[in-house]
C-alpha cells in the first residue's frame, strides 16, 4: 500500500472546501489514515519549499501559506501518489483542466488549495517532517 503526504492549504480552509475535497480523494477510493490542523511556522515552510526559497515569488507564498491553518493529512491507497496528482491538477491554475480540484476551485497559481508529494521519496520526507 503506498502512502502519500497531501497538504489542504489556507485558501482551502478559508474557503470551506476541505470536506469537498477529501470527498474527492475518498471517492477515488484512496483512504485518510492521519489528519491534523496545524497552522506552519516560516522554519518548517523553508524547509519544506527549499527548491524555491531564493525565487522573487516566495515571500508573497510565504505570507500566503502562513495566513491560516493547513490540513496535513496522510493518504494510502494504490498508485497514491500519481493518482492524488491527477485528481489536484496542474499546479497553474489556468493550466488545470475543469473536474480535478485545481480546475474547478483554484483561484489563482499561489492560492491552489491543495499539495500532494510528487515521489515516494518526497512523500516519505513530506510525512516525516509533517508528522515526526
Amino acid at each position: 500500500m503506498e502512502r502519500t503526504y497531501v497538504m489542504l492549504k489556507p485558501d482551502a480552509v478559508r474557503r470551506k472546501l476541505t470536506g469537498r475535497i477529501i470527498d474527492r480523494i475518498e471517492a477515488k477510493g484512496y483512504r485518510v489514515v492521519e489528519l491534523k490542523i496545524m497552522t506552519l511556522e516560516k522554519e518548517i515552510l523553508r524547509e519544506h519549499y527549499a527548491h524555491v526559497a531564493n525565487e522573487p515569488f516566495y515571500p508573497a507564498m510565504e505570507g500566503y501559506m502562513t495566513s491560516g491553518p493547513v490540513w496535513a493529512m496522510i493518504v494510502e491507497g494504490e498508485n497514491v501518489i500519481q493518482g492524488v496528482r491527477i485528481l489536484m491538477g496542474a499546479t497553474k491554475f489556468e493550466n488545470a483542466v475543469p473536474g480535478t480540484i485545481r480546475g474547478d476551485f483554484a483561484s489563482s497559481t499561489t492560492e491552489n488549495l491543495i499539495h500532494g508529494s510528487d515521489s515516494p521519496e518526497n512523500a516519505e520526507i513530506e510525512i516525516k517532517r509533517f508528522f515526526g
